[in-house]
């Protein structure tokens, strides 16, 4: 459904609906949403984040504000993204002090660009579904004790915006879905 120029809601399943749009990047020559190839499906991003084999997380430090960025194993399910740390790793405490983060697929060509705000999982239920997702996509056999919060924290970012482009149409194909909280 159109809401303005430039502007319409997708389906996503399990999640609410985004606004889509075209980002603000003044300087860049960047085409209107109704011009170039239009903005992106969701389904090209959601596709992405799926098959991803690693995501880059930028953190805030607490002590100096100063950003940090390490790889980590993800896994994309439906509605968020999930990860785990060592639970006295620099990312794990700075996310426990600031949950503010930055999550991107490994793909600088085709990125996908997570904007949102990561909180630890610590109940059974979810740690189960995260070891499950592990061993299906890495081919691993991890036990769930290996969550252990006392020793490894595991994280679920859910998107406050993702951005979206691909390189053969940098002008064209710039997309932004914003999510409602």
């Amino acid at each position: 459904m159109a809401s303005g120029r430039g502007t319409l809601r997708v389906c996503l399943g399990g999640m609410k609906l985004p606004l889509v749009s075209r980002p603000f990047m003044p300087g860049y020559g960047i085409a209107a949403a109704d011009e170039g190839s239009g903005l992106l499906p969701w389904s090209w991003a959601a596709q992405r984040l799926t098959s991803a084999q690693n995501y880059w997380v930028a953190s805030i430090r607490p002590d100096s504000g100063a950003p940090h960025a390490m790889p980590v194993w993800g896994m994309w399910d439906d509605s968020e993204l999930w990860f785990t740390s060592g639970a006295q790793s620099r990312k794990a405490r700075n996310l426990m002090a600031d949950p503010r983060c930055v999550v991107t697929t490994e793909d600088a060509i085709n990125p996908v660009i997570i904007e949102g705000a990561a909180r630890v999982v610590a109940d059974p239920v979810n740690l189960r579904r995260v070891v499950d997702l592990m061993n299906e996509k890495y081919s691993t056999d991890i036990e769930v004790g290996f969550l252990d919060p006392a020793v490894n924290a595991t994280f679920s970012v859910r998107p406050g915006r993702v951005f979206g482009m691909v390189h053969g149409n940098f002008t064209g194909s710039p997309t932004r879905w914003t999510f409602a909280d």
